[in-house]
């Protein structure tokens, strides 16, 4: 009778042991099966092609056995989801979430641990993730890795950034994935690698190019209580493997059952703009949990942070010459501090006058003096204004002229000393009526040991933005781990930056001309982010003569990426003065909405054009935006988006006809045109240029 039972179990073993899976659309193809002694493994496929042979799964522990083989299945099961939900801010008034799901409850042989494998299929691509149930053996655990598996089905063209724990403000490299190797980094980055731990290290999101034309993304979602997750390559064998980011102790995450691991997600398709217009990141993650988001509000403004950047003006007060003196509070200033007071109040001027909603101030608290690089404790206390800025006075003023101040908390990286002040800092602005934060983790992480991607400081991350939804502010994140949709739960995470963003252009070897045609294939997956566009003025000299940078773009150029660059927190990043040099030009960037109804990517092709088109959030005006690389392009782009019977007023906002982002950036010509549904545009794109477009309808 055993051994009758035995075959039994073995012959149901084997009959359920391949699980297949499909996209609602079927174009997709998904395939789980136990392999290797029980190993789980998976594969996909795309329209029959393969996108990914035979890849292992599972996760290691600390001190225990590893969860990731001798499993039988226990059982399996499919369901179908489909529904439509609205973001509060984003690129669509409504965003489709379908999907098919198949979810594998396993058993461990030997030691009875039980984990779910949870998949789900959707159009644009499939994701996993795993699930651990509340059980006797399985408590509280400690993850030491995670073996997922990415076995790619070729050497395919690869969009990278180094694996650095603590920093993704890098250019990318563009190679064949058999060449990733960071003793040949990108020249352009003009930082110093930190801690990258290996030579074939890279982090996700990946975007890629098959040979036959398929495009395909590996990313995460939903990442809560986990380290950000980073991949290893096998440049032979073109194979990535999940690596977690460790803590202070070489562990990767503590877990209490019941729990779940982030969505492992890869998108696949043989056209870019279905990577580039995917929801499915935000889908993966749980819906919002704000009762009321009355408060949360699409954000233009500008404020005193590029002046800095460029040298006109000082973060700090004292000077760090006289550090010692303002560690004694002992303030001398050295005439150069861009926080004022009356200089806050130029820029609030400047504001109202041009329709903005708001003005960041950098620089206000005190610390400045000696923040950077020094790894302390305490440098800022995020309440206490330098002597030449009167928080009432401004914020007074602002709200005399229908401005909102924006917040700016630097930590210095020291996280510690933040969360001990975080609800001092909040009670400042909501007493003076800041909407939003811009915060900073410039430097090494405080506690010590601990990195921006680790499993601690994505919780501060996640933390800080649910704690600032108790006092209704939002906030925009600065050198954080990049996002993975966690502003669809908490939709007052309003941007973050978490990527190399305009200001490297003031300062560095800049940001070379495809940077932006690969960064919302990537980055802007995960959410919106605070690129900060918008500089008329591009070349450094105009500032100092000695002074050879530039930003990487045509003046053109800087207008599309309001639209290309998806944030609904859009600063004009320039300086107030050289806005009024070229009025015509500014009037595209008062005009441009920053939250939409509608988004119709045209054309995309990563690491060489962007053109999308957008409808204003309640509005019947269209904005168009197209750029390129480092070489000029020309295409006629068909106006089948706009509402048919409807005659528009296009205002064109292009490249001049000898414009060149190096040679002649600021070469530009407007002209306007009368345009309908069925009519086409001829888009001249100079290189490293783009073009801008308003369409107002004709009443």
């Amino acid at each position: 009778m055993k051994y009758a039972i035995a075959i039994f179990s073995l012959l149901l073993a084997l009959t359920v042991n391949a699980q297949s899976l499909e996209s609602p659309s079927k174009t997709i193809s998904l395939e789980f099966k136990l392999i290797n002694k029980g190993a789980p493994s998976y594969s996909v496929t795309y329209k029959n092609k393969p996108v990914l042979l035979s890849s292992l799964m599972g996760i290691y522990q600390k001190d225990a056995a590893d969860l990731a083989s001798h499993f039988t299945i226990e059982n399996s099961k499919t369901s179908t989801f489909n529904e439509s939900w609205k973001p509060v801010l984003g690129e669509q008034a409504q965003i489709v979430n379908h999907y098919n799901e198949l979810t594998i409850s396993l058993l461990q042989m030997g030691t009875g641990k039980k984990m779910n494998i949870i998949f789900r299929a959707f159009d644009e691509g499939v994701a996993f993730r795993y699930e651990f149930p509340k059980q006797q053996d399985l408590n509280y655990f400690i993850i030491s890795d995670e073996k997922s598996e990415f076995n790619l089905a070729g050497n395919h063209k690869t969009f990278w950034i180094p694996g650095d724990y603590d920093s993704q403000e890098y250019a990318y490299n563009e190679t064949k994935i058999s060449e990733i190797n960071t003793d040949n980094i990108n020249k352009n980055n003009g930082i110093a690698l930190k801690t990258i731990g290996s030579k074939f290290r890279v982090q996700s999101p990946l975007m890629m190019k098959s040979a036959d034309g398929l495009y395909i993304n590996i990313f995460e979602a939903a990442v809560v209580n986990y380290p950000v997750m980073h991949l290893d390559v096998v440049p032979n064998e073109y194979k990535l493997t999940s690596h977690l980011v460790p803590n202070a102790l070489g562990d990767k995450a503590y877990l209490q059952t019941p729990c779940v691991s982030p969505w492992r997600t890869v998108m696949v398709s043989d056209d870019a703009r279905d990577i580039i217009g995917s929801k499915m990141i935000l889908n993966l993650n749980d819906p919002c949990k704000l009762d009321d988001t009355s408060w949360i509000k699409p954000m233009k403004y500008v404020g005193i942070w590029w002046e800095m950047h460029v040298g006109k003006s000082t973060w700090d007060y004292a000077g760090s010459q006289n550090a010692q003196n303002a560690a004694n509070k002992e303030l001398v200033p050295t005439g150069k501090h861009g926080a004022t007071t009356t200089n806050t109040k130029r820029y609030i001027d400047f504001a109202a006058k041009n329709g903005f909603d708001g003005v960041l101030v950098e620089g206000w608290n005190v610390g400045w003096e000696d923040w950077f690089g020094n790894w302390k404790e305490e440098v800022f206390d995020f309440t206490t204004p330098y002597p030449d800025f009167d928080l009432k006075v401004v914020n007074d003023y602002a709200k005399s002229k229908g401005i909102k101040m924006i917040m700016h908390n630097e930590t210095s990286g020291s996280v510690a000393n933040y969360e001990r002040h975080l609800d001092r800092s909040f009670d400042l602005m909501k007493k003076y009526g800041y909407p939003a934060v811009k915060t900073g983790y410039v430097g090494k992480i405080i506690p010590r040991g601990e990195f921006h991607d680790g499993q601690s400081m994505v919780n501060h991350f996640n933390f800080v933005a649910r704690r600032a939804a108790d006092f209704q502010l939002m906030v925009n994140s600065h050198e954080s781990s990049r996002p993975t949709g966690y502003s669809r739960t908490y939709p007052n995470y309003i941007a973050a930056e978490a990527a190399r963003g305009n200001e490297f252009n003031a300062w560095s070897v800049g940001n070379p001309p495809m940077h932006e045609t690969i960064l919302p294939f990537t980055r802007l997956l995960g959410g919106p982010m605070d690129y900060t566009p918008g500089i008329f003025e591009i070349k450094m000299s105009i500032y100092d003569k000695t002074k050879t940078e530039q930003v990487h773009t045509t003046l053109s150029k800087q207008l599309a990426l309001y639209l290309t660059m998806y944030s609904p927190l859009q600063m004009a990043a320039d300086l107030p003065e050289n806005y009024e040099k070229y009025p015509d030009a500014f009037q595209f960037i008062k005009d441009v909405a920053v939250d939409w109804d509608q988004s119709t990517y045209l054309e995309a092709e990563p690491g060489d054009y962007i053109t999308v088109a957008r409808k204003a959030k309640g509005s019947e005006n269209w904005f168009l935006g197209a750029i390129t690389d480092e070489n000029p392009r020309t295409s006629e782009i068909k106006l089948n988006f706009l509402s048919p019977n409807q005659k528009y007023k296009a205002t064109m906002y292009q490249d001049g006809k000898t414009a060149h982002w190096k040679n002649n950036p600021i070469s530009y010509e407007i002209k306007t045109v009368v345009v309908n549904s069925k009519s086409k545009l001829k888009l001249v794109l100079a290189a490293g240029g783009g073009t801008a477009i308003s369409f107002v309808p004709i009443k």
